[in-house]
């Protein structure tokens, strides 16, 4: 009876962690990379392929090669992303929710794993 309350659970946890991704990533072929998925006035979070560090961005558009956006929300100062330099972009919004779901589902499992436990 353990054995499969267990395999449930872990199941279940790899479900929340598989269906949780809320980060695009890029290659380096930008022909190949589809941006359409991005969406005018969301915050996102660029990853950028030389190292440098994170730059959040409230997208606005592509513009040729770049993705443009600006600063933030209440920062109007314009951000001009080349793609060839960008490795992957994450929707914070996406991020936040999934952290959540994750946590949700992992105390759910925690609490069936520990009940059946006790039940024997």
């Amino acid at each position: 009876m353990k054995a499969s309350v267990l395999l449930k659970s872990s199941l279940l946890t790899s479900l929340f962690v598989i269906t949780s991704c809320a980060t695009t990533k890029y290659s380096e072929d930008i022909s190949k990379n589809n941006y359409s998925n991005l969406e005018a006035g969301k915050v996102y979070k660029v990853t950028m392929r030389d190292g440098s560090p994170k730059q959040t961005i409230l997208f606005r558009n592509v513009v040729g090669n770049n993705l443009v956006g600006t600063a933030g929300k209440k920062d109007s100062t314009e951000v001009v992303i080349p793609k060839s330099n960008v490795a992957a972009v994450k929707d914070r919004r996406k991020a936040r929710i999934a952290a959540g779901a994750t946590l949700i589902g992992a105390a759910g499992v925690a609490a069936i794993v520990i009940s059946s436990s006790r039940a024997d």
